[in-house]
């Protein structure tokens, strides 16, 4: 499997819609305007938080706000899926088995 961009519509706090697109870490713009058509919705603006967010954790989230037409889900989540990336491991004691 290859890296590829997860990208969720939220609504009434559940997943309401979601597809995956092939995304390179670097530039998911096309990525996302390819998820964006897929799921039929408006391609939102890439704000500042959006961008520091992507780069420090792969994953950002978009609020009604971050869109030029109306839409009727509370947010969408993107996240960048890496297969090849090693496994964290948790901390929590009461995981270690």
């Amino acid at each position: 499997m290859a890296s590829a961009l997860w990208v969720k519509i939220i609504r009434h706090h559940r997943i309401d819609n979601q597809t995956v697109i092939p995304c390179t870490r670097d530039d998911p713009s096309e990525a996302l305007h390819d998820a964006c058509h897929k799921l039929d919705l408006p391609i939102p603006l890439w704000l500042d938080r959006n961008r520091r967010d992507w780069e420090e954790f792969g994953q950002t989230r978009f609020l009604p706000d971050a869109f030029f037409e109306s839409v009727s889900f509370e947010r969408m989540d993107i996240e960048y899926i890496d297969p090849d990336a090693p496994k964290k491991q948790s901390r929590d004691p009461r995981n270690a088995f």
